[in-house]
């Protein structure tokens, strides 16, 4: 939630190790190989108020799995002060569109059913999901009390500007839709410590409450002297009773819904100490590693470290630094340096803490920390954090499919190829070639687990060029070409892993190798009913001579078996037909090893016969 969400509402390294037990990326297991996480915001502010979000995520789980897309953030999934709400004005943390309250059963997006429905959908598809939570404040109380209050001042919330008096505030929350069903907490005056709203007087203000233990959180962002209050009724973290029934509201939720982690609202107006404990609470009571990421809006990243240090490395935070630095380069008419592109960043500083990302739903038009992105930077942004090593990307369901509401078209065709360098490309040692202040670059000389793997990227905000890069000595002989289409010619790496790419002016190349779809044949391949034909060879593609990671053949017309393999245009291999039974007992080809140079076209094939040269 950003500052000033009223608008709408009313009037929004620690050392990776620290944090690995909570990381949302796969790791290699036993003969698999790893997989770069991506995680996907998916919604925005404008969505139509018509509760088709959840089965729009039942039905795209599947493809946006095979994108590569691997966690998705989705928002906030309980009743608000009405249908319309877009989840931020929290009323009853319980009714995930279950119960007719505030005019309404279902949410903006859909009805609980639903909303479990498109989870398990996508942890079908092998995606993590994380819920939006928003502790902050309530919104929407069924009715008025009578509290002692002292005015402040808004720019400095630590400035009493009145004396005492009694105000009418709506901080009474019985839930008569819902009853006691899945918990029986009622909300009044002293779970929370101000609003901004004098029923008796109809004036708006902000107000703190008086009474026992009654005042600011005293360890909160020191904006406007005090950051506590944000909007509404906002919680008394201080409160027993309030810290309680969220710990225990957090697992139920994490036990009905079976999510895998939360993205954090306005955790810079809510006391440092609470969430790791809250944190800490939930995950030992469910048993699982909950990712967590915070939502601390500052451009100042000495303030996202300080609450990383505060927090002990609980959870990682949103990269707002790294944002505002696209913003800044979008809007500079390509004077922007480009080597500047990472200061003051938590994906230079602290990588593995970093959940980066280019626009939010905060950020889009029309909202009250819009820095809307030029969309001509947006494809190079995205390369950023897609194709580099550091941070955890989250690509913005507005950038991806548009926002209809400003007529801002869908950036799907140019993210997807994005995408697919950070599924299968980009992997392995990263190198930079940030010395440029308009072409900048970077190449990653990829991992034999996953084949093919090794890119060089560049983009630039002025005239086209090229950079001299180091992709590996590996990917010698090799032919690239540029993934995403924007150059049609293709690169050829010298004998020392060296490439000469280009880039076009005002855009991004990821420069991949160029692979053909090569069919093995191997007749009279004879078998035991325990044994099976595989093809071994000297590229990471075939193994690497590692028989435990041959490629598996199929016996489409036994005894003829066949493969289909991808491999890279160019390169000389050497190989060697193997039969192996399910104890790993090997029989190889007593010939010499079998040669053959992979075409410089989409298609190719060899045919042999059975230890036969």
């Amino acid at each position: 939630m950003n500052n000033v969400k009223k608008v709408w509402l009313y009037y929004s390294i620690i050392a990776t190790l620290v944090i690995s037990f909570f990381t949302p990326f796969s790791t290699a297991q036993a003969n698999t190989a790893p997989i770069n996480g991506t995680m996907m915001q998916y919604f925005e502010w404008d969505l139509p108020n018509d509760g088709t979000l959840w089965t729009k995520v039942k039905n795209e789980a599947a493809n946006l799995s095979s994108l590569g897309i691997t966690a998705l953030w989705l928002p906030p999934a309980y009743k608000g002060t009405s249908q319309s709400d877009v989840g931020y004005g929290v009323y009853d943390l319980y009714d995930l569109g279950e119960f007719n309250q505030k005019g309404t059963i279902r949410t903006k997006y859909g009805t609980k059913t639903q909303y479990i429905q498109a989870i398990q959908a996508a942890k079908a598809a092998g995606m993590q999901v994380y819920a939006d939570v928003v502790f902050n404040h309530k919104a929407g109380a069924d009715g008025t009390e009578f509290v002692d209050a002292v005015e402040v001042n808004p720019s400095n919330r630590n400035q009493e500007t009145s004396g005492t008096y009694q105000i009418q505030a709506w901080t009474k929350f019985d839930f008569p839709g819902r009853g006691n069903t899945y918990s029986s907490f009622k909300w009044r005056w002293y779970h929370f410590d101000g609003t901004d709203w004098d029923e008796s007087r109809k004036l708006n203000r902000i107000y703190k409450f008086r009474g026992t233990g009654k005042a600011w959180g005293w360890e909160v962002d020191t904006e406007n002297g005090n950051y506590d209050y944000l909007m509404f009724a906002d919680l008394d973290m201080d409160h027993p009773e309030v810290v309680t029934e969220l710990k225990n509201w957090g697992t139920w939720y994490v036990n009905t819904t079976n999510i895998d982690g939360f993205r954090l609202d306005a955790v810079k107006h809510i006391k440092y100490s609470f969430f790791p404990d809250w944190l800490t609470y939930v995950r030992n009571q469910t048993g699982k590693n909950l990712f967590a990421v915070g939502e601390f809006w500052s451009y100042d990243v000495n303030k996202l470290h300080n609450y990383i240090t505060k927090t002990n490395g609980s959870m990682s935070l949103f990269d707002a630094p790294l944002h505002n630095n696209f913003y800044t380069a979008s809007k500079s008419s390509g004077y922007f340096d480009m080597r500047y592109l990472l200061n003051n960043t938590l994906m230079k500083d602290q990588p593995s803490l970093a959940v980066t990302l280019v626009d939010n739903h905060d950020t889009q038009p029309g909202q009250s920390l819009q820095s809307w992105v030029e969309p001509w930077f947006k494809p190079l942004a995205y390369a950023f954090i897609l194709t580099r090593q550091e941070g955890y990307p989250c690509v913005f369901y507005g950038d991806y499919y548009g926002i209809p509401k400003y007529n801002i078209p869908g950036l799907k065709s140019k993210i997807d190829p994005l995408l697919i360098a950070r599924r299968d490309y980009a992997y392995g040692t990263q190198r930079d070639y940030i010395d440029h202040q308009d072409i900048i670059g970077w190449t990653r000389e990829g991992i034999d687990t996953k084949p093919n793997s090794g890119l060089a990227a560049l983009i630039t905000d002025g005239p086209g060029g090229s950079k001299w890069m180091y992709v590996g000595k590996k990917h010698a002989g090799k032919v690239f070409y540029d993934l995403t289409g924007n150059r049609s010619d293709t690169v050829t790496i010298n004998a020392d892993g060296w490439g000469e790419f280009k880039v076009n002016g005002g855009s991004v190349s990821i420069w991949v190798a160029k692979t053909s779809n090569v069919t093995f044949t191997v007749n009279n391949a004879t078998t035991t009913s325990e044994q099976n034909v595989y093809v071994v060879g000297n590229i990471p593609e075939l193994g690497n001579w590692n028989t435990a990671n041959a490629i598996k053949m199929n016996p489409s017309s036994y005894p003829t078996w066949k493969a289909t393999i991808a491999l890279p245009q160019g390169k000389a291999i050497e190989f060697k037909f193997i039969k192996k039974d399910q104890a790993g007992n090997v029989i190889w080809e007593s010939i010499s090893n079998r040669t053959y140079t992979v075409p410089f076209s989409s298609t190719g094939s060899y045919t042999g016969s059975w230890n036969v040269p």
